[in-house]
């Protein structure tokens, strides 16, 4: 275990485990409703809508993370709304607009990255390298996390109603539509603040891998939450302490762990793991209609 001890005598180090931390408790926190209202599909393209709005903020105000910040937030917005607003003014399905817009505004990005005079590399926003993580990245996913997990916990009553049926949620004076726009909001600011982590490719992974675990673990609203936070932050943690120990690309190794994690869940959970159902005994009228096939087929 020298070389932990090594690595965390490092300023640079310490810095991006707490960043990692911060980031990835929050993606675990906020994955809890994306996996439960299936806006998965949403995530993945607000994620690779970011890219336009980056390139953009590099052409006119350089690597200053206000820019960026602005960019990616106006070109995640106009992709979120535009989808919308495709989908209601024509015959298209929201999905639909959804996958035509970001899989435009991606190109988009791709081409104006290469006309940027400041020297930036694409992989860059691609893949994240968190290990390059600045005190400004560190203080802006610190005032994200302490904006959007607060927010979520005071509303994940309300939001739990609108998330299973909206129609209760209206009647009982829910204003669904404000919740909706206050999720989606939470929704893009965290891929802003864990750009530098994972980047536009793998966002989706540390943001949805660690509920989905939890999902599969147990049946609990509030364990989806909290769960899903302290596993994204344990992914996040590990990941970057393996990275650096092998050298390896940090947002892989982010997901790489939680996936693991996913996948021990998908075998082992003792609910709903898939060792568990094939050594479910099988009920007395599936013994039945097991018996009555075999004599059948012999007669």
């Amino acid at each position: 275990m020298e070389w932990l001890s090594e690595s965390l005598q490092h300023d640079f180090m310490r810095r991006v485990l707490v960043g990692g931390a911060l980031i990835g408790f929050t993606n675990g926190f906020l994955g809890a409703f994306v996996v439960l209202r299936r806006l998965a599909l949403m995530a993945d393209s607000l994620s690779h809508s970011l890219l336009p709005g980056l390139a953009l903020g590099v052409m006119l105000f350089g690597l200053a993370p206000a820019g960026l910040f602005v960019g990616a937030l106006v070109a995640a917005l106009f992709v979120a709304l535009g989808a919308q607003l495709l989908a209601r003014s024509s015959r298209l399905k929201e999905d639909t607009a959804l996958g035509i817009l970001y899989t435009v505004a991606f190109s988009l990005g791709v081409v104006m990255i290469s006309f940027v005079k400041v020297r930036v590399s694409l992989m860059h926003y691609l893949f994240g390298n968190i290990l390059a993580l600045s005190n400004t990245d560190l203080w802006l996913a610190y005032v994200i996390s302490l904006v959007v997990v607060p927010l979520l916990a005071a509303l994940q009553r309300p939001l739990l109603l609108t998330l299973f049926d909206p129609t209760v949620a209206l009647s009982q004076g829910i204003r669904v539509n404000a919740l909706n726009l206050i999720l989606m909001l939470c929704l893009v600011l965290t891929m802003i603040a864990s750009l530098q982590a994972v980047g536009v490719i793998l966002l989706l992974g540390l943001l949805i891998a660690p509920a989905a675990t939890i999902y599969l673990l147990c049946d609990s609203y509030p364990a989806m939450l909290w769960g899903g936070g302290f596993l994204g932050m344990f992914g996040s943690c590990v990941g970057l302490l393996i990275a650096d120990r092998f050298d390896l690309p940090s947002g892989a190794c982010i997901v790489l762990v939680l996936g693991a994690c996913f996948f021990l869940a998908y075998l082992f959970s003792p609910r709903y793991g898939l060792i568990r159902r094939w050594r479910r005994p099988r009920h007395f009228h599936e013994e039945s209609l097991a018996r009555w096939q075999s004599e059948h087929h012999h007669d």
